[in-house]
């Protein structure tokens, strides 16, 4: 069978499943109920994430030969951990302890600690960050399948640039499951991704990042810059959550697009502005593979200077918010 397949087969079984989600006669048991943190008002199924990763694990198998055991164990594994916590609840020591031994067996799998252990140890620690990170921006209806869909897309397309129709297949059979969910998870949201399927999901950004490395597709820059919408907005909350010493794994409201929601920001107008940030970057990524250094390190700080007078718009238009509903400001300094 083509590889050409390979999409198709992981968009058709994602819907299937997403199906069966849907109409299942106990789906009550594996509904979201919305608290004092969430940002959706209705019970809303949270096992979404098992119809994506079942879906790519369909869509790899058509090319079964092209996928590397060192990406699909960790991922199955993380996957298992997770719906066991979407549906359970595991503490969050085990959940962690699942994120290591996921990079850790990306990073032995892949020979990279045979070929510099530092820099192994480095791609561990990024690896752990990205799954953790995917699972925090996963918090408004379209954000996190869409950043999905959108940068494996980017992959894929990096992938065809280096005339590797194989690792764009791969890539793109991730996107077009997350494009299948986005169906059913715009606003307002029929079914949520789940830890099932934003950790899964956050592994696979770093570990097909590495993967394509290490084939010489793309140099280390390009992954961060295609996902640094997330990338940005999770790391800049984590910083700003510890200098005011607070615990960075509780459940919170802090993150950007939560705070740009409580003003008055419906998911959906989230969404769609969303998107228009993530195509240009990951567009400018693509262009830049064919770069100089210089030209690429410009292009890093125009994108830093983005994203710094967006963070500050935000936090300036946060404070005045808080002071219309009579809540003292958050203060960004430490205590």
């Amino acid at each position: 069978m083509s590889y050409h397949y390979a999409p198709i087969m992981s968009v058709v079984i994602t819907l299937v499943i997403i199906s069966a989600i849907l109409t299942h006669r106990n789906k009550e048991a594996i509904q979201d109920m919305p608290n004092e943190r969430s940002l959706h008002t209705l019970p809303v199924p949270r096992i979404g994430g098992m119809a994506i990763v079942l879906g790519i694990v369909a869509g790899w198998s058509v090319m079964w030969s092209q996928v590397v055991w060192w990406i699909v164990l960790p991922m199955l594994i993380l996957f298992a951990v997770s719906l066991r916590d979407d549906l359970k609840g595991v503490p969050i020591r085990w959940r962690l302890l699942t994120h290591i031994v996921a990079a850790s067996l990306l990073v032995f799998g892949s020979g990279l600690v045979e070929q510099n252990v530092a820099l192994a140890f480095l791609v561990l620690l990024c690896a752990v960050w990205m799954i953790n990170l995917y699972n925090f921006m996963d918090g408004a209806d379209g954000l996190a399948g869409g950043m999905t869909a959108m940068g494996f897309f980017m992959y894929g397309m990096a992938g065809l640039m280096h005339d590797s129709i194989q690792q764009a297949m791969l890539n793109f059979t991730i996107g077009v499951a997350a494009l299948g969910f986005i169906n059913y998870n715009f606003h307002p949201a029929k079914l949520f991704m789940g830890d099932c399927g934003s950790i899964p999901l956050g592994f696979l950004a770093a570990a097909m990042a590495l993967w394509g490395w290490q084939l010489g597709m793309w140099p280390a820059w390009f992954p961060l810059l295609v996902f640094s919408p997330f990338i940005m907005d999770a790391s800049v909350t984590l910083i700003k959550r510890t200098l005011q010493r607070k615990r960075i794994w509780e459940a919170h409201r802090a993150h950007y697009y939560q705070r740009l929601i409580l003003m008055g920001w419906g998911h959906d107008k989230l969404a769609w502005y969303s998107y228009a940030l993530m195509f240009p970057v990951g567009v400018s990524a693509l262009w830049a593979l064919h770069l100089s250094s210089t030209s690429v390190g410009l292009l890093f700080l125009f994108w830093g200077g983005v994203y710094a007078a967006l963070m500050r718009v935000v936090d300036s238009r946060w404070k005045i918010f808080q002071l219309s509903q009579n809540v003292q400001p958050q203060n960004d300094q430490p205590t």
